[in-house]
């Protein structure tokens, strides 16, 4: 009985103990929450700072220890985007925030935008531990044995992207219908495979229409060349559509025409003026001549009368009209900021300076050409070359306290069509600079500034 008297005072006594370790350590680590010490935008290359989850932590709306952090995603959620077997659920990593207790936490986006907050990321800035470990999204593959291959089915499925879809942060479609393109020859020029899916990627580059150049499903593309429409001089009637001076800018087909009663024609020489006029349409014409800068007008005298008089097995030759230039403006947006929210358009400086206004030289005329006409990623590069368009500088700002300025080298052009409408695109890299700017006197840009969007 004594010794069980014993016991139980002892195991009181270690009760008592636990429990006044418990209300001292609850009280300090109320008084103790962690302060964040420094704050960082994470500028290297997006591929670098693509991540997973490793399901060990929760996902929070500030870093997790910080006082008025709240649970966005619990742990048990991320232990399923961990496991998950789709690209959507990998992250980008774009913010760090370093406590002082040493500890790193990690702002970070899903590939499909649905979950975003601070999430642990070890005790060494810079490199991606806890709760988040670096991934490689997609694995390089061998190319195909024949690497010139067409689209499988035109269309608006399976075109070409900036990237394999949630392989990278916002991967956008690069054209939204191949079927202006379905007898463009593409090579492809690299392979990849996403590391979840499996499913296999290539990116084509097309020579005659770069604007579709990028990664497509491997399945939308084939080795087979595409049938043509055959010419049947019983039913068709060959197109040459010519410029004023007598230059053919493209070559097609009118198939399948039918006679004064309707019926598909069956012998040569049959009138199918009326079929053939149905079907050269203004629509027909824009669709044939898609990336040329040239416009087909059904209604024009000339092509009436040609139409007029189209028989099976003719070729034909109808006029097209080059189209006026179109002064194309363009777009410039800095690579430094937070690429959650896409790259920052820089706008002409004005009277107050900041981290995206800059000062744009005098330049001498519009980036201009044909309307609709395409235009290369190097045609818009040299264009900035020649007019010194390729390093920007902003007026010096204040940040943190201390002057400095943003200098913007160029990095990469997108391809596109000359428009009064659409704007060509340019991206900077951006560096910031302590100290005086280059461009504070004069703090004015020029009336070039027109030019640009």
């Amino acid at each position: 009985m004594k010794s069980s008297l014993t016991k139980s005072l002892y195991v009181g006594l270690a009760v008592l103990s636990l429990g006044a370790v418990a209300s001292v350590s609850t009280t300090a680590n109320a008084a103790s929450k962690a302060k964040v010490t420094s704050s960082t935008t994470l500028k290297t290359a997006g591929e670098t700072r693509n991540v997973e989850v490793t399901g060990k932590n929760a996902l929070y709306s500030k870093p997790g220890t910080v006082k008025g952090a709240k649970v966005v995603a619990s742990k048990k959620t991320m232990k399923k985007l961990a496991s998950s077997k789709k690209s959507a659920d990998y992250f980008r990593a774009y913010y760090q925030k370093v406590t002082n207790k040493g500890s790193v936490y990690y702002k970070i986006v899903s590939m499909n935008g649905k979950y975003r907050g601070y999430i642990y990321g070890g005790k060494k800035a810079g490199t991606f531990a806890g709760g988040v470990a670096s991934a490689n999204t997609t694995k390089t593959a061998n190319l195909p044995a024949d690497t010139t291959v067409y689209f499988t089915k035109p269309g608006t499925s399976n075109v070409t992207w900036t990237a394999p879809k949630n392989t990278q942060y916002k991967a956008s479609k690069q054209v939204k219908n191949t079927t202006p393109f379905a007898n463009d020859t593409l090579k492809v020029t690299k392979a990849a495979t996403k590391t979840r899916e499996g499913s296999l990627y290539y990116y084509v580059e097309d020579a005659q229409n770069p604007t579709i150049n990028g990664w497509i499903y491997a399945k939308a593309v084939t080795a087979t060349k595409p049938a043509v429409d055959t010419y049947n001089e019983k039913t068709d009637v060959k197109v040459n559509l010519k410029s004023a001076d007598g230059t053919v800018i493209k070559s097609t087909i009118l198939s399948n025409l039918t006679d004064s009663n309707g019926k598909v024609s069956t012998a040569k020489g049959t009138d199918v003026s009326a079929s053939a006029a149905t079907t050269a349409t203004d629509d027909w014409g824009k669709t044939v001549l898609a990336g040329t800068g040239y416009t087909y007008t059904a209604a024009d005298s000339v092509n009436k009368s040609v139409l007029a008089d189209a028989k099976t097995g003719d070729t034909i030759n109808l006029i097209v009209n080059k189209n006026a230039n179109a002064d194309t403006k363009i777009q410039f947006y800095g690579l430094n900021a937070d690429q959650t929210k896409g790259a920052d358009q820089l706008t002409a400086y004005s009277t107050t300076a900041s981290a995206t206004t800059v000062v744009f030289p005098t330049v001498s005329a519009a980036f201009t050409g044909a309307k609709d006409a395409t235009y290369t990623a190097s045609d818009l590069q040299t264009y900035l070359t020649t007019n010194n368009l390729t390093t920007l500088y902003t007026p010096s700002y204040t940040s943190n306290g201390k002057q400095v300025y943003t200098k913007y080298t160029f990095n990469n052009a997108v391809s596109g069509t000359y428009s009064k409408t659409t704007n060509a695109q340019a991206f900077y890299t951006a560096t910031v600079v302590d100290g005086a700017s280059p461009v504070d006197t004069p703090t004015t840009s020029t009336t070039s500034a027109n030019y640009f969007a």
